[in-house]
């Protein structure tokens, strides 16, 4: 702005000179100091594209050029006399349509031009291309064991506002390497809309990182599972917030699956993540599962109703807060215009007090190999374990419903001896019985390979932390 300033001050004083100059020339000369644009309006389709206008002024003008939108480039941004100025729009990946306005500005005046850009294709035929003829259950058995890629495109504020470094290739190749074939990618896609904005358009840059990820993971023949993550917290299963959450739900959930359409069914989409009211952790009331469970069915409506290969896609919904005993007890099945192509998820920390309570290291030892049962949390062992994993097999396995388990682990505890030892058997019982019971078993992962943590791969090159942990995983195979 202070390069613009100068400018005009500049072209002033030019615009004087002339002026005094031109006393004597013919009446012509002094309409050549004015400034028109060519201002019919620039429409823009869906896909963006490249459309210009012309400025037309005398070597006295100085002008700027400039929009309220985000979405909209130009060739030029300031200059003197007369040009043409190339505007660039980005896609739209919104369901609806946008506009906006651009302005030519001197010292004097604003002259205006109108934009609208088309909304993005929301329907296209069934397309079951490319996207197989398991059934859900049997694409389980497809999956292998699973790897979360947590805290870092779920991290709000920004992928690595939380300590971690951008995903990258060597990556998703070393996780490879390392026996995994499915990766759970959790993403805070409000990272990428422009806070007050009432349609939630994802910004085309947010869409093309979280596709750039997803191709890091494709592109080594593994299953990738996308979801909306916890976001910030807005995902609030109450009436007050119902009408809300279910019209941002969808709306996002529409982008979403509008970019990612053409992708085959190595891509599975999960529509939230371990919703609950902040802080409530009991038993849900009818209220909260009510309202959860009709955000699944807004998940399911929006994404297939987009049409094209998300017809046939493999959607994940999820039990209230992911807990097994109330998805058992609460989870209502959406409606699915889509045969055999639903799975619902789950996770799995129990015990707490030994896998996510680092309050203390006094719980540093599991299952049947402890040694002493004052170090052991006195319940979850592999009786628990087996038996919680029978009611996912009993209640949707066997009932035609996939079950991803798209959370597990235990914290790592540094600084107590041994405790290592009964870390690797957890990690081994709990993704043993995972598939035992035909349970996609997916570890979390956040990053960190500190004290009390659970990062297992080194996010800048893919070398692992823990390769007698990640071995009890994957020797599972």
């Amino acid at each position: 702005m202070k390069a613009f300033n100068q400018l005009l001050k500049m072209t002033w004083l030019v615009a004087l000179l002339l002026g005094v100059m031109s006393c004597n020339d013919d009446d012509g000369d002094i309409a050549k100091s004015d400034i028109s644009i060519d201002s019919r309006p620039i429409e823009f389709v869906s896909n963006g594209g490249t459309d210009s206008f012309e400025i037309n002024a005398s070597m006295s003008i100085a002008w700027g050029v400039s929009s309220n939108a985000e979405w909209l480039s130009f060739s030029q941004t300031s200059g003197l006399a007369s040009a043409t100025i190339e505007v660039v729009a980005e896609a739209n990946p919104a369901a609806q349509g946008r506009s906006a306005v651009i302005n030519v500005t001197t010292s004097e005046k604003t002259l205006t031009i109108q934009v609208t850009q088309l909304a993005s294709i929301t329907t296209l035929p069934p397309d079951s291309s490319g996207m197989s003829d398991y059934t859900a259950v049997e694409l389980t058995s497809l999956m292998g064991v699973g790897w979360n890629v947590g805290n870092s495109l779920d991290a709000v504020g920004g992928e690595t506002s939380w300590g971690n470094p951008a995903i990258n290739q060597q990556l998703m190749d070393g996780v490879k390497a390392a026996g995994f074939n499915t990766v759970r990618i959790p993403v805070a896609w409000s990272n990428y809309i422009q806070e007050g904005d009432a349609n939630y358009t994802i910004s085309l840059e947010g869409l093309n990182r979280v596709e750039e990820v997803v191709n890091y993971v494709l592109d080594n023949d593994m299953y990738v599972v996308l979801n909306i993550h916890w976001d910030g917290g807005w995902m609030q299963p109450t009436y007050e917030d119902q009408d809300y959450v279910n019209d941002r739900l969808s709306k996002m959930w529409q982008q979403i699956a509008i970019h990612f359409r053409d992708y085959d069914y190595h891509l599975l989409f999960a529509g939230t993540n371990e919703v609950m009211v902040e802080g409530d952790y009991g038993t849900p009331t009818e209220e909260y599962y009510t309202v959860q469970n009709s955000f699944n069915q807004t998940f399911i409506s929006t994404v297939r109703e987009t049409g094209g290969r998300n017809a046939y896609r493999y959607l994940t919904v999820q039990g209230f807060n992911t807990n097994i005993d109330h998805t058992v007890n609460f989870a209502t099945i959406p409606t699915d215009p889509t045969e055999n192509r639903m799975l619902m998820e789950v996770h799995y920390y129990d015990p707490y007090d030994y896998t996510l309570n680092v309050s203390n290291d006094d719980t540093w030892q599991w299952g049947a190999i402890a040694t002493d049962p004052s170090a052991t949390a006195g319940w979850g062992n592999e009786d628990w374990l087996d038996t919680q994993f029978q009611k996912m097999y009993d209640n949707y396995v066997s009932q035609g419903i996939g079950v991803i388990l798209g959370e597990y682990g235990a914290s790592y505890r540094a600084n107590v001896d041994d405790a290592e030892v009964y870390r690797e058997y957890y990690y081994q019982k709990t993704t043993e019985s995972a598939l035992q019971h035909q349970l996609v078993p997916i570890i979390w992962d956040n990053g960190y390979p500190d004290d009390h943590q659970m990062g297992l791969f080194n996010r800048a090159n893919g070398e692992e932390y823990f390769p007698v942990i990640i071995d009890a995983i994957t020797s599972n195979l």
